[in-house]
């Protein structure tokens, strides 16, 4: 019998884009390199609502985390770098490899995006988690269309 080769497996991904109220989270595979919107994890005075992430993790089986890294439209640092580099810290607790991607403009383009999407007829009000959870499938598809 011939040896059938090895087929690239797939990638599951989760996305996140960090506020610091909510932290919008998208899934994506690298099969289409397309992603969908998964809403929003709570970010609270008493931290990061883990639960929720972890819930996540158990429904999509990811094989890597993204995280959406901001900075300034000049590239240089922002101030939200350190709290989003804490968040990836945090986020090592569920042994998945976590990479970073350029989140400049995601929310920008995910409030364009949902606003064509209301002129065609979609329904409903934009919301700012649906904001949250439309940059995250941005940030999701910016690392899959890198890879």
């Amino acid at each position: 019998m011939p040896v059938t080769p090895d087929l690239p497996s797939h990638r599951t991904i989760l996305a996140f884009d960090f506020g610091l109220r909510r932290i919008g989270c998208a899934v994506g595979q690298d099969v289409t390199g397309s992603a969908s919107p998964l809403g929003v994890v709570a970010n609270r005075a008493a931290g990061v609502d883990h639960e929720a992430i972890a819930a996540l993790i158990r429904e999509w089986q990811p094989t890597g985390i993204v995280v959406g890294m901001p900075s300034h439209t000049d590239g240089s640092e922002s101030d939200m770098q350190k709290p989003v580099a804490a968040f990836i810290e945090e986020l090592r607790r569920y042994n998945l490899p976590v990479e970073t991607v350029d989140e400049r403009y995601s929310s920008l383009e995910a409030t364009a995006a949902l606003r064509k999407s209301r002129a065609a007829g979609a329904r409903g009000r934009i919301s700012k988690e649906m904001i949250d959870a439309a940059a995250a499938v941005f940030i999701a598809e910016r690392y899959l269309s890198c890879e």
